[in-house]
């Protein structure tokens, strides 16, 4: 009975964080145009793993893995394994092309009780794209990619709590140097994470863990494609923050219930004031005039603390042809992504899982619903997932219906 009331609360709290972040209108007779927050290179906070990407790319407090850099890499203080090594593999746009695709490579090493360290590539291909002039003739074909390397060093912090911090280079060649933003982008960044887990004893009938976690990824230099300074875009730091509990339900069955909260921490594009023929309007100095928020182009630290208060709070109505106001405060709980996980383990061999994933539509309206499934066999592990969207926009997520996976290798686990 108390395996039902808690797999019934899970799904309430997944139904009531669908409804209370699905507002695709303000007030009751008008829709608004959306105001999404864009970074450069934005490959670097796609969820690169088949587990996390099962679970509503939810990671930040779930269970270590050698995937944990990409959600929180505290989390390695705690592995029980001695070394595991990772590759996980996305196709890419499948309806429309077959070569693009994200590759995933990741490796930890426990060197005591107390500290880990980590490191990844991740790999992002383009696939094969033909150049054409002003003429529409072909200059060849080339092979845009991204990728990025990271490292980091996880420490106990106390009995029950880790921290860590990692360094990232990032490197994007979009344009082959065939335009004139035709430089590679190069940006150095940093994480930092915390994670805390603890056995709890709020079941009469079962063991239980309770874990929350938070990070800062991604806090790093602007980037540019023509290596001057008139021309630089952030790159996509996120706060992340969860919480999951885990219940050992008997010698043979576990079930982990998670919540992942997830916020850029980039300016957000201000509302441009435009004259009657809808042209901006230009100041003295030949910035744009703002009419409602905040100038968004600041340093990378100004940025961070003004993304919890710079959004707008003004919308264009196209019933109305005017502008209007739904409050900032509203627009900046609207930055917040949230997503909700559950994963079911037998016997520490065969798992199930499931997720669901909301952006409002205000911020760019990704929704959707992951499912997944893993199987262990010794050292080896196998984990697949596949994502389904729920909004009614069709081709709104470059991963729909598309089958991901990735493989584990991982030996010198601790002996229960």
């Amino acid at each position: 009975m108390k395996i039902k009331k808690t797999l019934v609360a899970a799904l309430l709290m997944v139904a009531a964080v669908s409804y209370g972040q699905n507002n695709n209108y303000i007030g009751q007779d008008y829709s608004v145009s959306p105001n999404v927050i864009t970074t450069a290179v934005p490959f670097v906070s796609i969820a690169p793993d088949a587990r996390g990407g099962s679970m509503g790319d939810c990671g930040v407090a779930s269970e270590t893995d050698v995937y944990s850099m990409n959600y929180n890499a505290a989390k390695y203080a705690f592995m029980e394994d001695k070394f595991s090594i990772g590759l996980g593999y996305s196709p890419w746009l499948q309806k429309l092309t077959k070569d693009m695709r994200l590759a995933y490579l990741a490796g930890a090493y426990k060197i005591n009780d107390r500290s880990s360290v980590a490191a990844t590539l991740r790999y992002f291909s383009c696939g094969e794209i033909e150049f054409r002039d002003n003429n529409n003739i072909s200059q060849g074909k080339y092979s845009p990619n991204e990728w990025a390397i990271d490292a980091t060093y996880s420490r106990m912090l106390g009995d029950y709590l880790s921290g860590a911090v990692a360094g990232r280079f990032i490197y994007s060649d979009l344009t082959q140097n065939q335009t004139d933003y035709g430089r590679p982008g190069i940006s150095v960044a940093a994480d930092v994470s915390v994670y805390y887990k603890k056995p709890v004893e709020w079941f009469s009938s079962m063991d239980a863990d309770f874990a929350w976690g938070a990070s800062i990824n991604n806090i790093g230099s602007k980037i540019t494609y023509n290596g001057q300074s008139d021309r630089r875009d952030f790159i996509p730091t996120t706060l992340r923050a969860g919480t999951s509990l885990k219940l050992e339900l008997d010698e043979y069955n576990s079930l982990a219930f998670m919540v992942d909260f997830s916020k850029l921490l980039v300016p957000t594009p201000p509302v441009i004031e435009r004259n009657e023929a809808g042209q901006p309007v230009v100041n003295d100095d030949g910035s744009y005039k703002i009419l409602y928020g905040y100038n968004n182009n600041v340093s990378v630290v100004q940025g961070m603390i003004q993304s919890f208060y710079d959004a707008p709070g003004y919308g264009w109505s196209e019933e109305k042809q005017d502008y209007v106001h739904y409050g900032t405060f509203y627009e900046e709980l609207c930055e917040i992504n949230i997503g909700a996980g559950v994963e079911y383990w037998y016997n520490n061999v065969f798992a199930v899982r499931a997720g669901y994933f909301n952006e409002t539509a205000l911020k760019g309206n990704r929704k959707y619903v992951t499912l997944g499934a893993a199987l262990k066999y010794n050292v080896f592990g196998l984990d697949v997932s596949y994502l389904i969207p729920v909004n009614s926009v069709v081709g709104s997520n470059p991963l729909e219906n598309t089958l991901r996976f990735n493989l584990t290798y991982s030996m010198g686990r601790k002996k229960g």
